[in-house]
């Protein structure tokens, strides 16, 4: 890996800090499309984040995340678990017996405000994670409802895959159903102040029920919404075009297969290719190493990605999208973090600190990396080394370069590129004319 400089790490520490301190009230605060030209995502999984796994032990870590760089905060869902079927000690997160609940084991509703209050209070906004498709077995509607449930040929509720035995599933036709859904992802919005959702499988979910829900919650204030679905999901275009954001999976895969050695560079340029001509220019796709499922089901980013991951955490803000960290990435995140029992993330120092406090930074001193409502421009690079991934993002007077290695032998790349600009790592001047780098190694490069 790159050695990272103290000193860098320091001069952005108290910078974050000094920004922090000049923040203003929540009233002011109000997300616009504008707002992710430059955002930073953060998935905060409180059961796992603190030893107490409360909000009110997560919410004396806001002030470092804020210094990190971060913009907006995922959380997990925080609801009541189901009890039946439940899988583990504790349950899944997404088996969910109250839309309207809050789960015990993390505190309190005023808990939860004074949270979300605390985190408006640092310019950044908070939103949930909307778990549409499913329900868990003691949810209410089980007995009241039992109509707006998918069930089989002998009439018995199921859920809507076999492998999650713990969740029962909604019929997305049932339109009294989809109603008690808008009306409890509204509920959030008005009684707690949240800015938006991540919204679960969202592509299982009929288009005209996210336009009537998005369109109701703009209506109590403006929100931030993403979807996990991509471009390739049933329906999943015209969902873009509702929401704000959605899962670069396409991305995600390609560079699990590079640093595996299945893939290589030409692959990745590809996807770069067909992100820019699928997805509608306004849309943001959100760009991540790891996320919930990733690490606990697929594996640590290291278990995935060996000594490419730092390459790979650059990619995720030099490639045009909004970068995501999930809980502990900061830290060096090294171990699958239990799924249905309580873990804990140690806050451990790790060269990925310094690196994710660079380039949040980097995301915020230069347009190169805007995306969403006027982001700017990617070009290929032209060169003969398939190993080799090279491009520039453009944006007025701005421009950044990436020059990266994707392979785990030394490679050198020539290219049509004058002159001399700025490392963004290290206070030096570098020519890219010609460039020889070691396995995995990048050049990040402004002028």
């Amino acid at each position: 890996m790159r050695a990272l400089l103290v000193v860098l790490s320091i001069t952005l520490f108290f910078s974050s800090c000094q920004n922090t301190s000049e923040s203003k009230t929540s009233k002011a605060f109000v997300f616009s499309d504008q707002y992710l030209s430059d955002a930073v995502i953060y998935e905060v999984n409180i059961r796992q984040f603190t030893e107490e796994g409360t909000f009110k032990a997560f919410q004396e870590f806001l002030p470092q995340i804020k210094a990190l760089g971060v913009d907006i905060l995922w959380f997990m869902p925080i609801h009541p678990i189901g009890k039946i079927n439940r899988k583990g000690t504790l349950g899944s997160y997404y088996s969910i017996s109250d839309y309207r609940g809050i789960n015990p084991e993390f505190g309190t509703i005023d808990d939860f405000k004074a949270l979300v209050d605390a985190a408006h209070d640092l310019e950044m906004f908070v939103m949930l994670d909307s778990v549409a498709g499913h329900t868990a077995w003691d949810h209410p509607w089980i007995t009241a409802h039992p109509d707006w449930y998918i069930k089989d040929e002998n009439g018995n509720i199921i859920p809507p895959n076999p492998d999650w035995s713990d969740v029962a599933g909604l019929n997305f036709e049932n339109t009294e159903m989809l109603q008690a859904l808008e009306d409890d992802m509204a509920y959030w919005v008005e009684e707690a102040d949240v800015d938006g959702y991540r919204c679960d499988a969202a592509y299982n979910i009929s288009i005209p029920f996210w336009e009537k829900a998005i369109a109701r919650l703009n209506a109590i204030k403006p929100v931030v919404m993403l979807a996990e679905s991509d471009g390739n999901h049933k329906g999943g275009y015209p969902l873009i075009e509702l929401f704000d954001m959605s899962y670069d999976w396409p991305g995600h895969n390609r560079l699990n297969q590079v640093a595996q050695g299945k893939m290589n560079a030409t692959d990745l340029a590809d996807h770069l290719v067909a992100v820019q001509k699928n997805y509608n220019p306004k849309h943001a796709v959100m760009s991540f190493t790891s996320n919930h499922d990733e690490n606990s089901w697929n594996g640590t980013v290291e278990e995935r990605m060996g000594d490419a991951s730092e390459l790979m955490a650059v990619l995720t803000y030099a490639m045009p999208g909004v970068p995501l960290i999930y809980s502990g990435q900061e830290y060096g995140l090294d171990k699958r973090l239990k799924f249905f029992e309580k873990d804990f993330i140690p806050k451990t120092e790790s060269s990925f600190m310094l690196l994710y406090k660079t380039l949040n930074k980097l995301k915020k001193s230069t347009s190169a990396l805007d995306v969403g409502v006027n982001p700017a421009t990617i070009s290929l690079l032209s060169h003969d080394n398939e190993n080799v991934l090279a491009f520039s993002r453009t944006k007025g007077d701005d421009t950044l370069f990436f020059i990266g290695n994707c392979s785990a032998t030394p490679q050198t790349v020539r290219l049509e590129i004058e002159g001399t600009y700025s490392d963004v790592f290290q206070d030096s001047q570098l020519s890219l004319s010609e460039v020889t780098l070691a396995p995995w190694e990048y050049i990040l490069a402004t002028n």
